[in-house]
């Protein structure tokens, strides 16, 4: 227990206040002059949605500030650290359950197919995307679409026992 909070406190987050929409040109900067110097910076985080703030990770506040100092756009670090918790809620999760087969009978629920009814063709889980074949389409063409963007409506299993009762 006592070593998990002791890796716990080496990594610092801090806010750097960049030029609005300028986010990811200072990433880049920040992450090149960590690399170059050799600095302990761990991750550079821009949250999706939020404008003018990249978060940096860094084992200090001096190397934090260090692959900062010189970037283009970037406006300096705030003077408090930033607890994890406060910003948990901007990160998006590694990777979510995911419960669809192959076979599956899908709704697409976003992007221009919308409201259409799909069977999954293949999963790519690691990209997060999902083949189907638009079910009322006269001629069976392979989509791929986001894996959220799919919401199951039915099972292979569902499927074979309709064909029983035929």
């Amino acid at each position: 227990m006592e070593e998990e909070t002791i890796s716990e406190q080496q990594a610092k987050i801090f806010a750097l206040r960049t030029t609005a929409n300028r986010e990811d040109q200072v990433m880049d900067f920040v992450y090149s002059n960590a690399a170059k110097k050799k600095l302990n910076v761990y991750a550079i985080i821009r949250p999706h949605g939020m404008r003018g703030y990249i978060f940096v990770e860094a084992k200090t506040r001096q190397e934090a500030e260090q692959a900062a100092f010189n970037v283009p756009y970037a406006r300096g670090i705030l003077p408090n650290e930033i607890k994890y918790e406060e910003i948990e809620h901007m990160l998006e999760q590694k990777k979510k359950e995911i419960n669809i087969q192959k076979d599956d009978i899908c709704e697409i629920i976003s992007g221009p197919f919308k409201r259409e009814k799909a069977k999954i063709k293949r999963i790519d889980k690691q990209k997060e995307e999902v083949v189907v074949e638009l079910l009322e389409a006269a001629v069976p063409i392979p989509i791929t679409v986001k894996i959220d963007s799919v919401k199951v409506i039915r099972r292979d299993t569902d499927e074979e026992e309709d064909k029983e009762e035929d």
